[in-house]
């Protein structure tokens, strides 16, 4: 019955992506929001993910991963970037299905700036110039972007398994404008003595984003001097994730994780990418030793940057974590070098609970 009514979703977004582009404009930054990821340890690792098996926060890395989730685990993160002035929060749970051997997840992301003050609510129309009225204080409102996502994974052997997504998102820029967007997203994994393997495919055939601005909210625009906005749908093209990672022994009761991962994508990113025509590469690796899986250290290097004299930057990445029991606390330190570093420090940090629970 499953097998089905996701052929249905999928065919029903391909022919909408199809019989609609005309009316669409390619974008780049239409689900941007959602770079960020979840999860402190992965954040810690450089973003290097992909390979990663048994973990509630794989219904974004990769969804196949969630197969080897026996547990139910609900995660949630939050952060504040640039000086606190974006708000980030991310929560997830999943639920190991007893009888079809499979996992059923749930992700919630939200990104927002709250308190812009809305200047054209406070126009003076007594004034030829429009200057606001000095007694008329300026109202607030907030940018927001939020995704839903809903996630199936199971195995089909011992080394391979594979998960879907299908995503709904929905942004809201105070009483001006609001939108709507749906994709997929689908991966595999796959391990073995030697390695692990991942790959996912998001946005799949590609992400649709329906936008309706408040013309009303924004009647003293042409007031102004300036045009009335009539928003603009957007296509985004799919992205392509896949990396490798490894587990090493290294002495009594320690062990290193090795990660390496190369997200593809194909919006022509010029501007401070490594680029192979249209196909933005953007690397990511990381690493983490780890002591009998009570106490980890991390790092990893993410946000691999050129400019116009070929010279390549990267901004580094921290992060610690601890278990105890049925709970994981995991922290991330970024953007304290390279080029984001001028915007301010970012902290993050997670907390997981794991239960023997399923259905």
């Amino acid at each position: 019955m499953k097998k089905p009514l996701l052929c249905t979703f999928l065919l029903v977004m391909v022919t909408s992506t199809l019989s609609m582009a005309q009316s669409f404009k390619y974008g780049k930054y239409g689900d941007d929001f959602l770079s960020v990821g979840g999860g402190a340890r992965a954040l810690g690792m450089g973003s290097s993910y992909v390979s990663m098996p048994g973990d509630v926060t794989s219904g974004y890395w990769n969804p196949a991963g969630l197969a080897h989730v026996d547990k139910l685990q609900i995660v949630f993160m939050h952060s504040e970037r640039f000086s606190g002035i974006v708000g980030y929060d991310y929560g997830a749970v999943a639920l190991p299905l007893q009888h079809s051997k499979g996992t059923l997840a749930f992700s919630f992301y939200r990104q927002g700036v709250d308190g812009i003050k809305n200047t054209l609510s406070a126009l003076n129309p007594d004034n030829p110039n429009n200057l606001p009225d000095p007694n008329t204080p300026f109202p607030t409102f907030g940018d927001n972007d939020y995704a839903f996502v809903l996630s199936l994974a199971n195995k089909v052997n011992h080394g391979l398994s594979w998960g879907v997504s299908a995503k709904v998102l929905h942004s809201k820029i105070g009483p001006f404008a609001k939108a709507w967007g749906y994709s997929l997203d689908a991966g595999l994994l796959y391990e073995n003595k030697y390695f692990r393997w991942g790959v996912n495919l998001m946005n799949i055939p590609s992400l649709i984003k329906f936008w309706e601005v408040n013309k009303s909210s924004l009647k003293n625009l042409p007031e102004l001097g300036n045009i009335m906005p009539t928003g603009q749908n957007e296509i985004v093209y799919p992205t392509l994730k896949t990396g490798l990672s490894h587990t090493f022994k290294v002495i009594r009761n320690f062990q290193f994780l090795a990660t390496a991962d190369v997200d593809l994508r194909f919006d022509n990113r010029r501007t401070y990418y490594i680029n192979l025509g249209r196909m933005s590469i953007e690397p990511h690796v990381g690493g983490e030793v780890s002591f009998r899986d009570i106490a980890s250290i991390r790092f990893g290097f993410t946000d691999f940057t050129t400019d116009r004299s070929a010279h390549i930057y990267t901004s580094p990445t921290l992060g610690a974590g601890i278990h105890i029991g049925h709970v994981s606390i995991d922290y991330c330190f970024t953007n304290f070098s390279g080029a984001a570093s001028d915007l301010g420090f970012t902290h993050r940090i997670s907390l997981t609970v794991s239960l023997p629970y399923h259905i």
